[in-house]
């Protein structure tokens, strides 16, 4: 059976619980659209993300990669348009670093496209009555590294031209601060993120930008 890699990170900046990883485990083993759901915890961690992400592909060839952060302050399940190659970490992860102004892959691209339908994802999620949004920006720590490694890793090996990949970001879970979203609902999101991605090739035309 096809499978479709689903990661989220451990929890960082003294948090004890971190939703990416609670909603993306509870999605293990499961079969959506005819493939199987693997999960797996990446690291908060600027390098070690990358080499955990980079084995997993290479373990189990997914045929698509959605990556999944914890982001504060934000209400609704992001999908997240577009990783660029700079590492600005505003706090130290998990192992102490604090890049800034690195590139996440030195002489990449400036950034990389999601090849998943974050349009076609953003509609079905609002037919469920899932707050939902597209994201211009899945900001400079270890989320956007973790993206931006992904959609590089898709392009340049072998073997991956056809793996489409994107990065979600979700709210907090009710406890850790405002707003939230409840864990179900989380979790519900992805299964409908997920789905609608394997059922659509070619995204839609739907207006979703942003002024600021």
């Amino acid at each position: 059976m096809p499978r479709i890699l689903l990661t989220g990170f451990d929890a960082f900046a003294g948090d004890t619980v971190n939703p990416s990883w609670l909603a993306v485990q509870a999605l293990h083993s499961r079969r959506i659209g005819g493939h199987r759901v693997v999960a797996a915890q990446l690291p908060t961690v600027f390098d070690a993300s990358l080499a955990e992400l980079g084995r997993l592909l290479r373990t189990h060839k997914p045929a698509l990669v959605l990556c999944v952060g914890q982001a504060g302050g934000r209400a609704a399940l992001s999908l997240e348009r577009v990783a660029i190659n700079v590492n600005d970490a505003r706090i130290a992860d998990n192992a102490a670093a604090q890049p800034v102004d690195t590139p996440v892959v030195a002489g990449g691209p400036a950034a990389y496209f999601s090849t998943l339908p974050i349009k076609a994802m953003l509609l079905a999620l609002q037919k469920q009555g899932i707050g939902a949004e597209v994201s211009q920006t899945a900001g400079t720590f270890v989320c956007n590294h973790v993206f931006y490694g992904l959609m590089h890793m898709l392009a340049t090996r072998r073997g991956f031209k056809r793996t489409r990949g994107g990065f979600v970001h979700v709210p907090f879970l009710p406890g850790q601060g405002q707003p939230h979203m409840a864990l179900e609902d989380v979790v519900r999101g992805l299964r409908v993120a997920v789905r609608t991605a394997l059922a659509t090739q070619r995204d839609i035309t739907q207006g979703a930008g942003a002024i600021s």
